[in-house]
């Protein structure tokens, strides 16, 4: 089954974009690569139930199991030894991308209490977006009485985009609830 997002950035974005940004070719249009959703475990690297709990998290909200990212080198002062476990990331593609794309802009965010809009600020030069979240409550596949501690994430959403503004552009017409940057 072909996700929402995917059909409408076939059918009405690509297009919408391919006059906005001045483009000859439908191939030259942005899209978004791939989304990656990590978390750092802390404190909690001793413990491996804890770390089981937040791959379990993630892989609800993703729907694709996570990985355990190990830290490279010791860090005596974080009390970190080589090959611990330092968090859990997904990253996803296709399908799934879209999925989560979808119900991250139509269900998480507007759960978010005083929720007033994305920061359109957070782009790198290349046109990506990276997003903080605080809490793992927003989602609707979080369960309150299931979960042991409140943690945050990191969502990287990796674009196509040769610039900021090309990925704000791009981000926008998906529905993205940026905030407006009021110029003084």
């Amino acid at each position: 089954m072909t996700q929402r997002l995917k059909k409408q950035y076939v059918d009405k974005i690509a297009p919408t974009l391919l006059k906005k940004l001045n483009y000859k070719n439908i191939h030259q249009v942005p899209r978004i690569e791939k989304i990656v959703i990590n978390r750092g475990i802390g404190d909690a690297s001793q413990n491996n139930k804890v770390l089981e709990s937040f791959l379990k998290e993630l892989g609800l909200i993703a729907g694709q199991k996570g990985v355990v990212t190990r830290s490279k080198k010791s860090i005596a002062g974080f009390k970190i030894r080589e090959q611990m476990p330092v968090g859990v990331s997904v990253t996803l593609r296709g399908e799934r991308m879209y999925g989560f794309l979808d119900r991250l802009i139509h269900l998480a965010l507007p759960r978010v209490r005083d929720f007033q809009g994305i920061n359109p600020k957070s782009f790198d030069k290349n046109g990506n977006y990276s997003l903080g979240l605080e809490e793992q409550l927003m989602f609707p596949e979080i369960e309150y009485d299931k979960i042991d501690q409140i943690r945050g994430m990191d969502i990287c959403i990796v674009t196509t985009a040769n610039n900021q503004e090309e990925g704000l552009a791009l981000l926008k017409e998906f529905g993205l609830p940026f905030k407006s940057v009021i110029k003084s």
